[in-house]
């Protein structure tokens, strides 16, 4: 495959333009400002690694907006980002997904010309030209009309014959993803025989190539919108060369990034030794993030000597306070750290050997997990007959959505290390 021009643009989505950050109330106000600036910074970077690049047009693929009835301030930024595109001779081309459906109330202002928005009723093609004019691929979408679309309208896009190069934006879920809503459902394998050179994907926020030649694309969001969306987000540069080669560059574009840690309490004596090494290894883990600011879940993980202590939520908490105290003075830097929670996921120092040859209770539940693990017919039977009454509670039954039939030998694992843990702490036996 051949096209007439290289060309080079820039492939986005899920911008969610004044997306809310809940649950940080006791953040500092640098902070807060920080995350509810976050996607109209990331926007503007956009803006300038466009401009910077030099690309010849923009695709966004949908969630422009996180909400349908999108504030005036989120539209008016979008307006003024776009402008200064069209000021560089740079083309828009996007659509709207669930978030921000066709549905929702919105301002009426005037967009500049080279913006296109893809209508909701069916899908539409558009030419996009180099800066220089040449024509240099044609560019197909359909926005949502409504938030919840289940049907599969990637089954109606169809490639014009006049294009030497077709890119599809949609807003989907591919493949089904579990984790986000089942929108405009489609397969991969629809989209690879659809005669399209390149899919620019929305609606999932992890950033994955699902295929190449046709390329298959999520870009991922701009920026993380809460604590299970860690690490860089941003978007894709692609170039097209004249022989149809496409090469992705992505690129980050994220002002505030989520991410996490782990520390093992082994060997470590006391508090002010444990305090001192999440101060190490906050620092650690934000100084691999380019200067960005951080916001950090740590966990503790390990045995020692530390667990009983921590196990207490008090003293957890204050932990937490004292190490975001710590970093206090840096939020009014441009690359602060704000570690928002910590994890316990510490065991009692044990030792299971010599507990598992002792003639006591503790002895005897473990000798009996160890059974247990070696026996899956007997672990399920086991299993389900102590948990029959939980999965019959109707308050509780529901809260693992079926699981309760099909129990997993990490219960098993967890429950013995809290009981015999427990027995533990207040006989004194068994310890290391």
């Amino acid at each position: 495959m051949s096209v007439t021009v290289p060309f080079r643009f820039l492939h986005a989505a899920d911008l969610h333009l004044d997306s809310p950050f809940r649950g940080l109330s006791k953040a500092p106000a640098a902070v807060r400002s920080a995350l509810e600036q976050s996607t109209f910074s990331a926007l503007k970077a956009l803006t300038e690694l466009a401009i910077r690049e030099e690309v010849d047009f923009v695709v966004v693929a949908g969630d422009l907006y996180d909400e349908a009835d999108s504030s005036l301030r989120a539209q008016l930024a979008l307006a003024r980002e776009w402008s200064k595109l069209h000021e560089h001779g740079i083309a828009v081309f996007a659509i709207h997904g669930n978030h921000d459906h066709m549905g929702g109330q919105r301002a009426k202002l005037k967009l500049p010309e080279s913006v296109h928005i893809f209508g909701p009723e069916a899908m539409s093609g558009q030419p996009a030209y180099r800066r220089s004019g040449e024509l240099a691929a044609y560019i197909y979408g359909q926005s949502y009309g409504r938030r919840a679309v289940t049907d599969n309208i990637a089954a109606s896009y169809r490639p014009s014959a006049e294009a030497p190069f077709h890119i599809a934006l949609l807003h989907a879920n591919v493949g089904g993803d579990p984790s986000h809503d089942a929108y405009a459902p489609c397969t991969l394998r629809e989209l690879t025989a659809g005669g399209f050179h390149y899919w620019a994907l929305g609606h999932i926020h992890t950033r994955a190539i699902l295929h190449q030649y046709p390329h298959v694309v999520y870009p991922g969001n701009v920026q993380g919108r809460h604590p299970r969306e860690t690490g860089s987000r941003g978007c894709y540069i692609v170039d097209v060369s004249r022989s149809g080669d496409v090469q992705l560059d992505f690129r980050p574009l994220d002002a505030v990034r989520w991410i996490e840690g782990a520390i093992s309490i082994n060997g470590i004596p006391d508090e002010g030794e444990l305090l001192d090494k999440l101060l190490e290894v906050s620092y650690e883990l934000a100084s691999r993030e380019d200067g960005r600011p951080v916001m950090i879940r740590l966990k503790l993980t390990g045995e020692g000597m530390l667990h009983s202590k921590l196990a207490d939520g008090a003293i957890l908490a204050d932990m937490l306070e004292s190490l975001q105290a710590e970093h206090a003075t840096e939020e009014e830097t441009s690359a602060w750290i704000f570690v928002y929670e910590l994890e316990q996921h510490t065991r009692e120092q044990l030792d299971w050997r010599a507990l598992e040859e002792e003639e006591s209770f503790a002895g005897e539940m473990l000798r009996l997990a160890g059974r247990l693990q070696r026996d899956e017919a007997a672990w399920q039977s086991f299993a389900r007959e102590a948990l029959s009454s939980i999965a019959a509670h109707p308050k509780l039954g529901h809260l693992q959505r079926g699981k309760w039939n099909d129990p997993s030998k990490e219960w098993l694992e967890q429950a013995i290390r809290l009981a015999v843990g427990h027995i533990v702490r207040h006989s004194g036996a068994g310890r290391e």
